[in-house]
């Protein structure tokens, strides 16, 4: 009975640890993280809030059609661009006139994009259990301070330079 509640009180308190952990990678990046634009290009941030009720899937997002990064629930991250026009998109079961978006990056700009699940596009099966559910994804411009927010609370990724 005793190693019962030994165990039990071993796992409240890894659990414990665990919460922990998550909260504290969830808090604002440190500055380094947050470098400055280069002064030669433009950069575009992709992001992703973490909802309990959303897919766990990772759409790759690509840049001109090369593949730069996976959207990850929670996470944010940027890509550095020379400047001009440049296609974004987000791989996603349905063709969706939203899933891919045309920027223009200037010098010195920062464009804010998220990556929102479309998730009750395509479903369907059985009334009890089984039944069956298609990742879709769309791409959204968000103006900085409302991004810059969300990013906050994200878990930044490491930077992919082109």
């Amino acid at each position: 009975m005793k190693i019962d509640k030994l165990a039990r009180t071993m796992m409240l308190a890894m659990a414990g640890s665990l919460f922990a952990g998550l909260a504290a990678s969830a808090q604002t990046p440190p500055p380094a993280t947050l470098s400055a634009v280069p002064p030669q290009g433009a950069r575009v941030w992709f992001y992703r809030d973490l909802d309990p009720y959303e897919s766990l899937a990772e759409p790759y997002i690509r840049i001109d059609g090369a593949v730069i990064g996976a959207s990850v629930p929670g996470a944010a991250f940027y890509r550095d661009l020379p400047p001009g026009r440049h296609r974004l998109s987000v791989d996603s079961y349905v063709d969706d006139k939203y899933q891919a978006i045309d920027v223009d990056a200037a010098l010195g700009r920062e464009l804010y994009v998220r990556v929102v699940p479309n998730n009750n596009f395509v479903e369907g099966g059985g009334e009890h259990a089984g039944g069956y559910h298609r990742n879709s994804y769309v791409l959204w411009l968000y103006p900085p301070e409302v991004a810059r927010a969300a990013i906050a609370r994200s878990h930044v990724a490491a930077a992919s330079p082109r």
